[in-house]
């Protein structure tokens, strides 16, 4: 398919199924999923509709709750902590990061539903009867795999039902070495038939890196998710080969860490949704901080942890510009520039769009601290906020990046790693500290690329994936409560779903 006509597809996705987070992803029959003869059995679907409603089930990842706050209110990297009777929620939070939750949360039954509802949405396009074209179902094959591989992250298991098999039949479960499997022979199916798509704003659709980048992920876990202690040359293998499919593709590190996440064409960028990222400014900004078209000002919850802010270079005890912090730490402006808001980590005093102090709801000045009272009973200042999407680009825009080059150019560093190849390795991750305006590193160990991948990308939806593979997920962190049991690198099996499919077998300690 030609550029000129991949963009057209690209445009008319967008203007099809909207920008918005507000928009309904509820695919209705009209929809055309649900195609069936007079006497019920399946005839296909319309797979170009079809393929539309998969992509806009993406827009799901913008969402502050269900599968985002599960990859990351779980790690050291946020929490949701209760301010008076804000962000109580019957916590629902808290025991995401105390790590007490239990097969009832309602964000492991609405993530199990999500991931394996698009698995069952692409099934349905690459059945024969749809009769999809070769890059139609290279696309569902990508979707479906991208579905199965977080299935398989969370859970460990995949129910797979055929499109054939009504609501009565109970559906067979792939064991994780299965699923492996199924998610490799999806992934060369779809490299082979995808487009090369370069950088450019056609990557609201996958493409070659697209698929390189989940086959990277898939062989750099694969160990993890086998239970096996050390992971297989072979597979560091292959993250190593994709990484560098995908640079062949024209992908490379940016210069100017948050002007990345503009909506605007970039180097960086593999893979991004249309759906808004005003979830990621406002989470966690106050109630005062405010910009154009969202003059109601933040929800003031989301937050970092003390221990995860020290991560970053810079003066410890402030975050204003000339505190000698690396870019990614981002600023406080003080001259009112950014409609007052800051980028990056916000700690310390916070101004106004004139440059004026701010002062909280009490009158109180405004100063973000690192430190909480716990996880409830907390005033409306405490805790680091995180910001990398930013309301000078539009406080609800439309452009949520999935999957970012420096996330490949870190596993690429992370395989060589693994591999023993620390030099290799080290100048890797040092061609990207020095880029982001950080001071070079004179050694490297698994700590310190866990380290950087938290430093490179926070708050983007990998923390706790990244956790799990280095071993530190179950340690003790801030307000966390103490260490947890190994068995919570998995989540359980949602109580209904047991429940409706003997197939299925919860996992341990559930």
């Amino acid at each position: 398919m030609t550029r000129k006509l991949y963009t057209f597809l690209s445009l008319t996705l967008a203007a099809s199924i909207g920008i918005t987070a507000c928009t309904d992803l509820e695919v209705e029959e009209s929809d055309s999923v649900f195609i069936a003869s007079a006497s019920g059995e399946f005839t296909g679907v319309e797979p170009g509709p079809t393929l539309s409603s998969g992509y806009a089930d993406l827009r799901a990842f913008t969402d502050q709750a269900n599968s985002y706050a599960l990859h990351e209110i779980t790690s050291d990297e946020l929490l949701v902590p209760t301010r008076g009777t804000d962000w109580g929620d019957n916590g629902i939070w808290r025991t995401l990061h105390q790590h007490t939750w239990d097969p009832t949360h309602p964000y492991v039954l609405s993530s199990w539903n999500q991931f394996n509802a698009l698995v069952f949405k692409a099934t349905q396009i690459i059945d024969p009867r749809s009769n999809a074209n070769a890059q139609q179902l290279a696309e569902a094959k990508f979707l479906r795999a991208y579905a199965m591989y977080l299935v398989v992250d969370f859970f460990g298991q995949v129910p797979f039902r055929e499109v054939d098999e009504g609501p009565l039949v109970e559906p067979q479960v792939l064991t994780t070495e299965e699923a492996i499997s199924f998610i490799q022979d999806d992934l060369n199916d779809a490299i082979a038939n995808l487009p090369e798509l370069g950088p450019s704003a056609d990557n609201i659709r996958a493409g070659k890196a697209a698929a390189h980048f989940i086959n990277a992920k898939l062989h750099l876990n694969k160990h993890v998710f086998l239970g096996n202690s050390t992971a297989d040359a072979a597979d560091m293998d292959v993250v190593i080969n994709s990484v560098n499919q995908i640079e062949a593709l024209g992908y490379e590190l940016e210069e100017g860490y948050f002007e990345v996440f503009a909506p605007a064409e970039d180097t960086e960028t593999i893979l991004y949704t249309d759906g808004s990222v005003g979830n990621r400014i406002w989470n966690g900004l106050h109630y005062f901080q405010d910009a154009p078209g969202n003059e109601g000002g933040g929800w003031n919850g989301f937050s970092t942890t003390a221990e995860f802010y020290a991560l970053f270079e810079g003066d410890a005890e402030s975050n204003t510009p000339g505190s000698n912090q690396e870019e990614r730490r981002g600023y406080v402006p003080t001259d009112g520039s950014n409609f007052g808001i800051g980028y990056g980590m916000l700690f310390g005093q916070q101004y106004d769009e004139s440059g004026a102090p701010l002062n909280d709801r009490a009158g109180r000045p405004l100063v973000f601290t690192k430190d909480f009272s716990g996880l409830t009973g907390n005033r409306e200042n405490t805790g680091v906020r995180v910001i990398k999407y930013h309301p000078e680009n539009g406080s609800f825009v439309g452009h949520y990046i999935l999957f970012r080059f420096a996330d490949a150019h870190l596993m690429k560093a992370e395989a060589e790693l693994r591999k023993g190849n620390t030099g290799e390795a080290l100048a890797l991750v040092n061609e990207l500290r020095t880029i982001r305006d950080a001071s070079p590193l004179s050694s490297l160990s698994e700590s310190d690329l866990l380290d950087e991948r938290g430093r490179e990308l926070y708050a983007e939806g990998w923390r706790r994936n990244d956790q799990i593979r280095f071993g530190t997920f179950t340690r003790e962190w801030d307000l966390k409560g103490g260490t947890s049991e190994e068995y919570r690198t998995l989540f359980p099996i949602p109580a209904n779903a047991v429940a409706l499919n003997p197939n299925l077998e919860q996992n341990p300690g559930y």
